[in-house]
C-alpha cells in the first residue's frame, strides 16, 4: 500500500485536540497506511518564512512550516480569505482584487512545494486540501514530482462566469490541470468546474467525469460529499445530555421548545436573513409566540476583518430589535451568543433542540446539518430546516428545505418544524440517519483515495 501524504493549510499536530471531523477522517487514513501530514504551523514569525518543524507519532510524520507576518497577511488573511473565500461563495461584491496578495499566495505555495518536494517518494499518494493550496500540484510537477496527486475543494465551486471575473483567473484555476483527481462536495460543483474548463480554460469534457487540458493531459473531476463520524456523534450527543451546560439550558427553557443555530460568524452563513426569518415567524404565527426559544451560537472568527465586525454589529442590532418587539417578562425569543462551546456540549445542545436551523446563503457542505441529525434522540427526534444552497441539501432530502432569502418560507418552515407530529419526525429522521451511517467520514476518505489510486 502506497504511503499517504496529506497537505493542508493547517495540520492537526499530535497532542492538540483537532477541531472537526475532517482531522479525524484524515488521521484515520494516515494511521491505516502510515504517512505524513504537511502544512503551515499556524505561527506568524518575525524571521523569514520557511523554518520546518517535525514531530513523529507512530507511523505518522507531522511536518510544519513557519510563515512570517507579511506572508500570513498576503497568503492567508489576504488572497485566501479576502479574494478566494468570497469568490468561491458567489460574493463578487466582496472580492478584494489586490495583485500583491495574489503574488504572495503564489510565493507561499511555491515555498510549500520547495519544502515538500524533497520529502516525497515516487510511489506516494499525495492528497492536497482546499482553496489555500490550489496551485500546489503544478508547482510540485515543475520540481519533477510524478506521483499521483489529488485535490479536494471543501467550499463551493461557483459558476464559470463568476470565476472568470477574477483577473488572471486562468493562471490560478488551470493549475488544477496538474492533479490526477479533483474532488468536490456535490455533483453541481463538479459540473460547474467542467463548464469553466470548457468555456474559459481551453479544455475538453470527456465521458465519465474525465477532462482534457489544452496540452492533452487527462484528469478526473468528481463529487465526493464529505461525511461526519456518525457513530461518534451519536454517542457524544447521548452522553452530552447529562452535561451541566446542557441541563442548565434545558431548565432555562421552562418546557418551551428550542430552535438552535450554530455557525461561525461569517457572511456566507446567512445569519441576518435567518434572524429576519425568525422575526417573520413570530409575526406570521402569533399562536406560537412564547412556545419556542431560538438560540444562535456564532463564535467570532476573523474578528479583525471589517466585514466581520460590521456583521457582528448588524446581528446585535437585529437581535435587540426582535427581543424589544416580542419578548415577555419571562421569555426572550432570541438568545444570541458569540461564545465557543466544546463539541461534546454542542452535540448535547443539538439533541435538546426540537428545530435545527441551518440556512447558509452558500455552503460547500455544512456539517452542522449532519451533526444535528446524528445527535437526535431516536424516540423523539427534532426537525432540520435546511438551506437549498448548502451542499448537504443534496443528501438530506427529508429536511424542510428552504430558500434562505425567502423570509416567509423560512418562517413557515420553522412553524411546520415546531408542530410536526412525532410519526412524521421519526420517519424523516430515520431516512436521513440511514444515509449518514452509510456515507460517513470513513466512506468519504476511502472512496476518494480509491478513485485517486485507481485513476
Amino acid at each position: 500500500m502506497s504511503r499517504l501524504v496529506v497537505v493542508s493549510n493547517r495540520v492537526a499536530a499530535p497532542g492538540v485536540a483537532a477541531p472537526g471531523g475532517l482531522a479525524v477522517g484524515l488521521l484515520a487514513a494516515l494511521k491505516e497506511r502510515g504517512g505524513m501530514w504537511f502544512g503551515w504551523s499556524g505561527k506568524s514569525v518575525k524571521e523569514p518564512s520557511g523554518a520546518v518543524h517535525e514531530q513523529t507519532e507512530g507511523d505518522i510524520r507531522y511536518v510544519t512550516l513557519d510563515l512570517n507576518k507579511r506572508d500570513v497577511d498576503g497568503y492567508y488573511n489576504g488572497f485566501a480569505n479576502r479574494t478566494l473565500w468570497p469568490l468561491l461563495h458567489f460574493r463578487l461584491d466582496l472580492v478584494d482584487y489586490d495583485r500583491g496578495t495574489r503574488e504572495t499566495y503564489r510565493q507561499v505555495n511555491a515555498l510549500f512545494a520547495e519544502k515538500l518536494a524533497p520529502l516525497l517518494r515516487e510511489d506516494d499518494i499525495v492528497w492536497i486540501h482546499d482553496y489555500h493550496l490550489i496551485p500546489l500540484a503544478s508547482l510540485l510537477r515543475e520540481r519533477g514530482i510524478g506521483c499521483r496527486i489529488g485535490f479536494f475543494l471543501h467550499v463551493p465551486m461557483p459558476s464559470a462566469d463568476l470565476l472568470q471575473a477574477m483577473p488572471d483567473h486562468l493562471r490560478l484555476f488551470s493549475s488544477l490541470y496538474a492533479y490526477d483527481l479533483v474532488g468536490f462536495q456535490t455533483q453541481r460543483d463538479a459540473d460547474r468546474f467542467q463548464s469553466y474548463v470548457r468555456l474559459f480554460a481551453g479544455g475538453r469534457v470527456l465521458p465519465d467525469g474525465m477532462l482534457e487540458a489544452p496540452g492533452g493531459r487527462r484528469f478526473r473531476a468528481a463529487a465526493f460529499p464529505i461525511g461526519i463520524d456518525t457513530a461518534h456523534i451519536e454517542r457524544q450527543a447521548k452522553a452530552g445530555a447529562s452535561k451541566p451546560a446542557v441541563r442548565d439550558l434545558r431548565n432555562s427553557l421552562r418546557d418551551r421548545q428550542l430552535a438552535i443555530g450554530v455557525d461561525r460568524l461569517d457572511y456566507s452563513k446567512g445569519l441576518p436573513e435567518r434572524f429576519l426569518g425568525f422575526e417573520r415567524y413570530l409575526q406570521r404565527h402569533p399562536d406560537q409566540r412564547g412556545s419556542l426559544t431560538y438560540l444562535q451560537i456564532a463564535p467570532v472568527s476573523r474578528g479583525d476583518v471589517t466585514e466581520y465586525r460590521q456583521l457582528r454589529g448588524q446581528l446585535e442590532q437585529i437581535a435587540g430589535h426582535i427581543n424589544g418587539g416580542f419578548a415577555a417578562p419571562d421569555w426572550t425569543p432570541l438568545r444570541y451568543v458569540n461564545q465557543n462551546f466544546a463539541h461534546a456540549t454542542l452535540t448535547g445542545f443539538y439533541r435538546a433542540a426540537a428545530v435545527g436551523l441551518v440556512t447558509p446563503l452558500r455552503d460547500g457542505m455544512n456539517l452542522v446539518a449532519k451533526e444535528y441529525v446524528a445527535s437526535q434522540d431516536p424516540e423523539n427526534p427534532g426537525v432540520l430546516v435546511l438551506s437549498l444552497l448548502a451542499g448537504a441539501a443534496d443528501e438530506l432530502k427529508q429536511a424542510l428545505l428552504v430558500n434562505p432569502h425567502d423570509l416567509d418560507g423560512v418562517a413557515d418552515a420553522i412553524a411546520t418544524a415546531a408542530t410536526m407530529p412525532l410519526r412524521k419526525r421519526v420517519e424523516r429522521w430515520q431516512a436521513m440517519m440511514e444515509h449518514l451511517r452509510t456515507y460517513d467520514i470513513n466512506h468519504w476518505r476511502q472512496s476518494y483515495l480509491q478513485a485517486l489510486e485507481n485513476g
